[in-house]
């Protein structure tokens, strides 16, 4: 017997999507690494200039989201998420191919992105062509006050 295929359709999101990203962003982010924002952090951010978000829908559910901001000809991935019960399947891919066409778009040269150290989300993000450009150190805190390096990639979009 054959899987079925689930379609992915992605949709601009507003923060009225904020329980649906918090949801996501609830079952995706271990609390250990401190990663997770607030539902707050994510409205408040949503209502800045040049800030947008990407909601990914399987069966009209929300099972992931991508939340990026541009200014003039740089942009920054600020979150991307995907519920683990639908991890490994191409929603995250799918997202970041969806956030860098957003930033062409919008003509931006340069997207950037923040990730903890050890992350396995690295790997999806070398696969797409982005170069280590920086660490932050100790940048992570967790409740219990350990602490995790932060790396900074960037991907030129000339």
């Amino acid at each position: 017997m054959s899987a079925r295929v689930r379609l992915v359709e992605l949709t601009a999101g507003a923060a009225a999507d904020a329980e649906a990203i918090d949801r996501v962003m609830g079952a995706a982010f271990d609390p250990r690494y401190g990663e997770a924002w607030t539902r707050s952090q994510c409205v408040g951010i949503l209502a800045m200039p040049g800030v947008w978000l990407t909601l990914a829908r399987v069966e009209g559910a929300v099972v992931g989201f991508a939340l990026s901001r541009a200014i003039m000809d740089e942009a920054e991935l600020l979150l991307i998420a995907v519920d683990p019960a639908h991890a490994r399947t191409g929603i995250g891919a799918t997202l970041l191919r969806g956030a860098i066409a957003e930033c062409r778009s919008r003509g931006v040269k340069r997207l950037h992105l923040e990730v903890r150290a050890n992350n396995p989300a690295v790997a999806l993000y070398a696969g797409h062509g982005f170069r280590r450009a920086g660490v932050r150190r100790n940048y992570y805190r967790n409740r219990d006050g350990e602490t995790f390096d932060a790396h900074t990639y960037a991907l030129a979009l000339e």
